[in-house]
């Protein structure tokens, strides 16, 4: 118990200190000496004290050799506080400055890392997917071999999945909406279409394929007659590709059951 009561006061001794060297540094009028805290404070993963001291000195060092690692390490605080959008901010000013720095490769990869980490849900608006896709897109051009180009190929194709997931749920809506004021159904067979010419190599191909052929053959359900026997052999040519293309597909059976009702209007 003496000794836990020891170990107690000893810790309480060092965060006081920690705490008034800090506050000390923060009086200081020594940019050189705050500089080099605030890179300790990095490396010991206490970012906002290294974000506030680099704030401090960004000023003096602006126009010197030393500017671009106070925006790099600005920059690196931020991302390590989770502040994406301030750190895709400062990442964003070191391209601006710096477009073939020391920290460019790392500066470029980041800026799209930042935007995919703070990418919202797929049933939200879309335009920090976007960015994030155009900042990955730039650095894969410039930095092809980077250490960091598989992993930015890697959350690009999350990002595009993302998109394919927005749209797959607006073409599902309209599919629920069936023919409640128009034919909602064609505008599913469009969004889904579009979808894949937009995002070839997404993960909910099966899943759009599959929309298009329950909307043709729901148009051929609910068309007139002069239009149905047109409608339902473009829902029997759906049918042969969803078929080929997924033959082990969830859907079979229903599939199945549905083309049974094409080939009754096709035969009469």
């Amino acid at each position: 118990m003496r000794k836990k009561g020891l170990f107690i006061v000893l810790l309480t001794m060092v965060f006081f200190t920690s705490c008034g060297d800090y506050q000390r540094l923060l009086k200081s009028r020594d940019p050189e000496e705050k500089y080099q805290a605030a890179l300790r404070y990095f490396n010991d993963k206490q970012y906002v004290k290294a974000q506030t001291l680099l704030d401090d000195v960004s000023s003096y060092y602006k126009g010197t050799e030393r500017s671009e690692d106070v925006l790099a390490y600005l920059a690196r605080s931020y991302m390590g506080q989770k502040a994406y959008e301030s750190a895709t901010s400062y990442y964003q000013a070191y391209v601006r400055n710096y477009p073939k720095g020391k920290y460019a490769a790392e500066a470029y990869f980041q800026v799209g890392h930042c935007q995919y980490l703070d990418s919202p849900d797929a049933r939200l608006d879309q335009e920090t997917t976007r960015k994030a896709i155009e900042a990955f897109t730039q650095f894969v051009e410039l930095y092809p071999e980077s250490p960091y180009a598989e992993q930015a190929y890697k959350e690009m194709s999350e990002l595009y999945d993302k998109l394919a997931l927005k749209e797959l749920k607006s073409a599902q809506l309209y599919y629920n909406l069936g023919t409640y004021l128009g034919n909602n159904y064609l505008s599913c067979e469009i969004t889904a279409k579009n979808a894949l010419k937009n995002y070839p190599s997404n993960k909910y191909q099966e899943d759009f394929n599959w929309l298009i052929f329950q909307a043709k053959y729901q148009q051929m359900v609910n068309s007139f007659e002069d239009k149905k026997l047109e409608r339902a052999r473009d829902a029997q040519d759906e049918y042969y590709n969803f078929i080929t293309e997924y033959p082990n597909s969830k859907h079979r059976k229903e599939a199945e059951r549905m083309m049974n009702q094409i080939k009754k209007i096709i035969k009469d």
